[in-house]
């Protein structure tokens, strides 16, 4: 479906790509992951064609149809409904054309192809992506206008997935989500019968979905064949082996010098001396794979208080006097409480954190709070509130100004800011840097109570894993609200679900509440329009032009059959390959390679450079064959 060949990619005076090259096989699901600033979203944008590299080449099968999320979210006056049924380009041409053709073969044509995409399903389809996503009947039939920005967005992805691209690249899909929906996608992403893309923070997303990880590492792309886990325990790996060679080799290096040093200057040495020195030259530095940098999230041991700390007797609380989002809420937060509120966006699982920090007074009812309670709130517009042209070092040096400047900077470090870091001013930092910040400055309050709202938006993996463990060794409460899946089943031990303007403890695990909410999302995306619509019976035309098309369909199958066959056989040969290709990068790598002698070293080298021209030469038969099979699936 995809080559990518030796691209170098230059911004501003930074490479970001030098060299990359990748295969991805039709019908791959790819995780592509790194650091966050390595260039993962400027890769979908050489892919779409929005950028263009400095140097080599990015081959997509031809005709083949790309989906990525706009960068506009709708927000016309047509229904969601609509909006998303337009989203499938072709579809809407065809139904546009039937309407004005007059040509009995042409009219022939577009029937057979309208089947060909079960146009006759799309209602039904695209009201269960929107029920997915959040959207029940009712808000299907309102205008995109009506929506806010962050559910118009949510408008646009159901649109994409609706379109069912060829080559589907998502980037961080589940920033625009709640938790339900995260959990909707993944099982909606797991059986997508075309090609995926997806860049993702979201382990679990990662894990279920991605049957082959990218790394963008150093400049590269580096493929792993397996889910996020295998990666980061491979990736482990590799790094202890790279560690390991590169001390064996640093002692190789100063004994070879010494022998160097010690007889260079004697005549009866002097060629042994030279045959080393030639050894040194010829000893390259192996390739540092280290990360670069390490963050801990670090929570100090608040007071100790009895339980409860906070308590509810039927409390209500709203935005205003008459109108209350929650109420009859019943319940109590103990010292040792992890607590995650579930429900979909809007159902008020912000209100019952403002409430419970104070930022919401109860309006009817008793809510109690120990004295000497102090909370910490972690919000995403907070990042939006911190002075831009302050440094981090100046933020937390005016949180906590009876400390000298190395013990401000050593807390600063254990949250993943370096000194040069720490000195930059916050508009410059990135979203996870002030994340980062955000958690550093409420840490100082040494809070009970921990409360916090989508944490994990700007994190990377390893920051999430990172705040996992802070969260788990912290002695307080913690009050979570989170569309990571991983955090929630991780920390949490407790699952309060916020609907029907209440909010009541979940009777289960995350397994438990991902069923809830899919049966919820089906039942939900059954529109009565399209069910009616499902049920009429067929006009006989539409029937002879559906059996027509089932067996113009049978005959096409038939023709392109041994084409598909050998490119599934050559893809199976990549994959074979480019494992054996890994088994001696990882021979060549060892340190016991380097003492089994020099004709075994060369032996290996051999075997490297014929699988590399094995590999190429098949890559490039399989771009022919798809060629080939677009010629006939084209006629």
């Amino acid at each position: 479906m995809l080559q990518i060949n030796d691209i170098t990619f230059r911004i501003a005076g930074r490479t970001l790509l030098e060299g990359a090259s990748v295969h991805v096989p039709l019908g791959h699901k790819v995780g592509l992951v790194g650091r966050n600033g390595t260039g993962k979203s400027t890769l979908f944008k050489l892919i779409t064609g929005e950028l263009h590299q400095d140097s080599g080449d990015i081959r997509l099968r031809n005709g083949a149809k790309l989906g990525i999320l706009p960068q506009e979210a709708p927000s016309g006056p047509e229904s969601l409904l609509q909006t998303v049924l337009d989203a499938d380009l072709e579809r809407k041409a065809l139904l546009e054309e039937a309407e004005l053709a007059s040509d009995p073969m042409r009219i022939a044509e577009i029937h057979t192809r309208l089947a060909d995409i079960n146009a006759h399903t799309a209602e039904s389809r695209a009201a269960k992506i929107l029920a997915g996503l959040g959207f029940d009947h009712e808000a299907q039939q309102r205008s995109c206008a009506s929506f806010s920005g962050g559910w118009r967005t949510r408008v646009a992805l159901a649109g994409t997935l609706f379109a069912e691209p060829d080559l589907l690249l998502l980037d961080e899909p589940s920033n625009y989500l709640d938790l339900e929906a995260t959990l909707w996608l993944e099982t909606f992403l797991k059986s997508y019968q075309r090609t995926l893309i997806i860049i993702s923070h979201d382990r679990d997303l990662l894990n279920n979905v991605a049957e082959t990880i990218v790394h963008l590492d150093q400049l590269k792309l580096v493929k792993y064949t397996g889910n996020y886990d295998f990666f980061e325990k491979t990736r482990a790996e590799k790094i202890a082996l790279m560690a390991g060679m590169a001390k064996k080799q640093e002692a190789q290096r100063k004994h070879l010098q010494s022998f160097v040093d010690r007889f260079r200057a004697k005549a009866t040495k002097a060629r042994q001396a030279q045959s080393r020195i030639k050894m040194l030259e010829k000893l390259k530095p192996i390739a540092s794979v280290m990360e670069e940098y390490t963050v801990n999230f670090s929570f100090p041991t608040p007071e100790a208080l009895s339980s409860p700390i906070l308590s509810m007797e039927e409390c209500a609380t709203g935005y205003q006097e008459d109108n209350h989002i929650l109420k009859h809420l019943n319940l109590r937060i103990d010292m040792e409480d992890r607590i995650a509120l579930l429900g979909s966006n809007g159902n008020g699982k912000s209100t019952f954190a403002k409430l419970v920090s104070g930022r919401l007074k109860a309006q009817l009812g008793r809510l109690q709070k120990s004295s000497k309670l102090k909370i910490g709130f972690f919000a995403l517009h907070q990042l939006d509130e911190m002075n831009p042209a302050e440094t981090a070092f100046q933020h937390l040096a005016a949180k906590i100004p009876n400390i000298g400047e190395a013990q401000v900077r050593s807390k600063l470090g254990q949250f993943g800011f370096s000194k040069d870091k720490s000195d930059v001013a916050v508009e410059q930092l990135s979203g996870g840097e002030k994340a980062r910040l955000n958690f550093c400055l409420l840490s100082t309050e040494k809070p009970h109570l921990l409360i916090l709202d989508e944490p994990t938006n700007h994190l990377d993996v390893d920051a999430r894993e990172a705040l996992v463990q802070g969260l788990n060794d912290f002695e307080g409460a913690v009050l979570l609200i989170s569309h990571d899946p991983h955090l929630v089943s991780l920390v949490a031990d407790r699952l309060w679900l916020v609907s029907e303007g209440n909010v009541r403890p979940f009777e289960g695990d995350m397994q438990d509440y991902k069923k809830f909410v899919i049966e919820q999302a089906r039942a939900a995306g059954k529109s009565k329009s399209s069910e009616e619509e499902a049920e009429q019976p067929q006009a006989p035309e539409q029937k002879i032009n559906n059996k027509e098309a089932r067996q113009a369909r049978a005959n096409a199958r038939a023709l392109l059959a041994p084409k598909k066959k050998e490119i599934n056989k050559i893809e199976k040969k990549i994959q074979k390959l480019e494992e054996e290709k890994s088994k001696l990068e990882i021979l060549l790598a060892a340190p016991e390679t380097y003492e089994k002698g020099a004709d075994y070293q060369a032996e290996l080298s051999a075997q490297m450079g014929l699988i590399k021209t094995d590999l190429e030469n098949t890559e490039e038969k399989w771009m022919l064959l798809q060629e080939e099979l677009e010629v006939l699936e084209n006629g």
